[in-house]
């Protein structure tokens, strides 16, 4: 595979590190945004922006295009708040849908014009186990089924251009995000991993390696797909 250039946003933690790490590891540069930068062991060129900040999200990514040509977008970054339904605060809810929706169309309009002009390009988006339905996880499942749908719809616009557009969905994988609503020998911790055949969370890298795939030549006929990493969770007991 060629040196490619790739965008990964919500870099420094979790799955975006450890996708960081293995891109450049593969020889590629990464570009990684995130609200915290101090990393100075990050694999990439790192930048700090607030993603749920719409005006600096766009002020950035425009600084970004003019130092680089892009050849794909990780749409990596989360945000989450739980509630059951009866408790789900509207304002919470808008701003997950804005958080986790916004900046995809962000960065995928930033770095499409490149990507047309070479004719070759990579969109992969983050969604979740979630979408097929866990307990008060309504808003965050409301965005992450948002996020295949942009998987699917943009794969159809973007195929004759030779942009593929995927989706990967994981179970649950040990970050800090779930572990600050999942601490280690909850009954939420308990009650995931009773959904998960494997009996164990996921490790970042082991994500890390989907989504390295679906950046790779090697993927170049597959588009508009959305991959569930997570032990075996999309095909065991009804998530309820």
């Amino acid at each position: 595979m060629s040196q490619r250039t790739f965008l990964v946003t919500g870099a420094t933690k979790g799955i975006g590190r450890a996708l960081s790490n293995r891109l450049a590891a593969a020889g590629h540069h990464v570009v990684g945004l995130a609200r915290r930068t101090d990393d100075p062991a990050f694999p990439g060129t790192l930048v700090s922006v607030d993603l749920s900040d719409r005006n600096a999200t766009d002020r950035a990514l425009k600084e970004l295009t003019t130092r680089f040509a892009f050849d794909g977008v990780v749409n990596n970054m989360g945000f989450v708040r739980l509630a059951p339904l009866d408790e789900i605060n509207l304002d919470d809810l808008e701003m997950t849908l804005r958080t986790n929706l916004i900046p995809a169309v962000q960065t995928v309009q930033a770095v499409l014009p490149n990507m047309r002009k070479q004719g070759w390009g990579r969109v992969v988006n983050l969604s979740s186990l979630v979408v097929l339905g866990v307990a008060h996880r309504s808003t965050y499942a409301a965005a992450k089924s948002a996020m295949v749908s942009f998987t699917r719809t943009w794969a159809l616009e973007l195929a004759e251009a030779g942009i593929t557009v995927n989706s990967v969905a994981p179970g649950p994988v040990e970050t800090e995000m779930f572990r600050e609503n999942t601490p280690v020998g909850s009954e939420a911790e308990q009650r995931f991993l009773s959904l998960i055949p494997m009996r164990r969370l996921g490790k970042p890298d082991e994500l890390a390696a989907t989504i390295a795939f679906l950046l790779s030549d090697d993927a170049g006929f597959m588009t508009g797909q959305t991959l569930f990493v997570d032990g075996g969770g999309s095909i065991g007991k009804a998530l309820s």
